[in-house]
């Protein structure tokens, strides 16, 4: 599935509009460039996705990040899926949310990372591909480790921070099984030049039933 990367209102609008958009994931640096409070962003976008929202935990400690699931659960219900930092703490959060709420492993830089997230229960391992490639030399590698590692779980990867629709391309054939892009991706990721071209060539040169 492929997912809008974002907490703006009208961008989740027109991205849910294409009809290929099933759904939107969020970040805390999304949330705070709306405009509105995360309560009410989180309520808006709840009622436009079609399908789940993501909400990445704040909280920095192991009962604050429990409060702090279960409060947002309030507010999304079923459509939300918690986003979990890939860290000591996050793994053991996750393990006792997974069993009630759809968990996401956030920022993982290790197919180790991606073996704990699975075993924790998290539907969902989130690779930084271009991240990685900017700190590690390969993101699509991770990429293609965390498919080998998840092959026989029921984890899927997630694939976010991707740059172009080249590279969400070649991460969706590394192994990944959703993506996640803001909407200046999603537009590139629809178009090409030689398809408009091609359309053009048919207009001009075509005839349709009349409406």
């Amino acid at each position: 599935m492929i997912y809008l990367d974002s907490a703006l209102v009208e961008e989740a609008q027109t991205a849910v509009a294409m009809g290929w958009v099933k759904g939107i994931t969020t970040n805390p640096t999304l949330l705070n460039k709306s405009n509105l409070s995360p309560e009410v962003c989180l309520k808006q976008l709840t009622a436009i996705s079609p399908g789940e929202l993501y909400y990445q935990l704040c909280a920095t400690d192991f009962a604050g990040m429990i409060a702090e699931a279960k409060k947002v659960q309030e507010i999304i219900g079923d459509k939300l899926v918690i986003k979990i930092p890939a860290t000591e703490l996050g793994f053991r959060v996750t393990a006792h949310l997974s069993l009630s709420i759809n968990c996401s492993v956030t920022a993982i830089y290790s197919p180790a990372q991606a073996a704990i997230a699975s075993a924790a229960g998290a539907k969902y391992a989130i690779a930084y591909v271009n991240r990685a490639t900017r700190l590690l030399g390969d993101g699509l590698a991770l990429v293609r480790q965390m498919a080998e590692i998840l092959k026989d779980s029921e984890t899927e990867i997630l694939a976010a921070s991707l740059k172009s629709s080249e590279e969400a391309a070649a991460t969706l054939q590394a192994g990944a099984n959703h993506l996640t892009v803001p909407m200046s991706i999603l537009n590139e990721m629809a178009a090409h030049e030689l398809s408009e071209k091609t359309v053009a060539e048919f207009f001009n040169n075509g005839i349709g039933i009349s409406y």
